[in-house]
């Protein structure tokens, strides 16, 4: 009887170790992806004092829905705006940015890091753009 509890405790020891390995598996084939029409979007120039838009198109490529946990920026003079809905495998959707050129001049490079739940962490995009005076 007390052999068997041994034998009991091992095989429950060794479950213990090769779950979070199975775990990690599985996870690893089922993994969020981005996939955009383009990284980086370079406007016109344009005056001080302008407001400018711009839509990043992506696309979840991978095989399970793409979560974005939140957006990250390098200057308060960019907004951003993108869903909070999961964007399930082979959906398409956006991220939004407004840029204000106000009190900006000469060349502006802004990036835009996206915290989710792709393996590469964070994605960045980033715009390009000539602001000149008044």
């Amino acid at each position: 009887m007390r052999q068997r509890s041994k034998i009991n405790q091992l095989l429950f020891r060794a479950f213990i170790v090769t779950l979070p390995i199975v775990f990690s598996s599985v996870l690893a084939l089922a993994q969020a992806e981005f996939s955009f029409e383009e990284k980086t979007h370079k406007f016109s120039p344009t005056k001080a004092g302008a407001l400018l838009e711009h839509d990043f198109e992506f696309s979840n490529v991978g095989n399970a829905p793409l979560l974005i946990d939140h957006v990250s920026v390098t200057c308060p003079c960019t907004k951003c705006d993108y869903t909070k809905e999961p964007i399930l495998p082979g959906e398409k959707s956006v991220i939004h940015i407004t840029f204000d050129t106000k009190d900006k001049i000469d060349f502006q490079n802004r990036v835009v890091s996206i915290y989710s739940n792709t393996s590469k962490n964070p994605t960045k995009i980033r715009f390009k753009v000539l602001i000149t005076r008044d």
